[in-house]
């Protein structure tokens, strides 16, 4: 077994696809002409959006959609950065909602946390031990 997905359902592939270009800085390396699937590059882990319409196929409709005015659902996405601070800037100037400012974990960690525009919870951190 190997984990290889994590798929985000969004009500719009292409729009997600743009905002975490624009907020995090990853390319997009597969969009379905369709547009109802995408994934962007980011490593041996593989973040892909699927529509709600494709979430409606594959699950019958049967999961809670994000919802950005509602508490996050508890699941984030952890993107590692050198420059925690200036990742966080990026994201908020891109669109993002600000969570929580960067802060020093007691293990040395810095940490912040946003909301990306479909609603999911994103986590920038500094590599663990850096």
């Amino acid at each position: 077994m190997k984990f290889a997905y994590t798929i985000v359902y969004v009500n719009s592939v292409p729009d997600t696809l743009n905002f975490y270009q624009k907020a995090f800085g990853f390319d997009t390396r597969y969009l379905h002409e369709s547009g109802e699937y995408g994934e962007l590059e980011t490593g041996a882990t593989v973040l892909a959006f699927a529509s709600h319409t494709m979430g409606e196929m594959n699950l019958g409709g049967r999961y809670q959609k994000t919802d950005p005015a509602a508490s996050p659902v508890g699941v984030e996405l952890a993107f590692v950065t050198e420059d925690v601070s200036a990742a966080y800037v990026k994201a908020i100037s891109a669109g993002a909602v600000a969570i929580k400012e960067p802060m020093q974990k007691p293990w040395g960690q810095t940490v912040a946390y946003v909301r990306s525009q479909e609603g999911s919870l994103i986590e920038l951190c500094s590599p663990i031990g850096g």
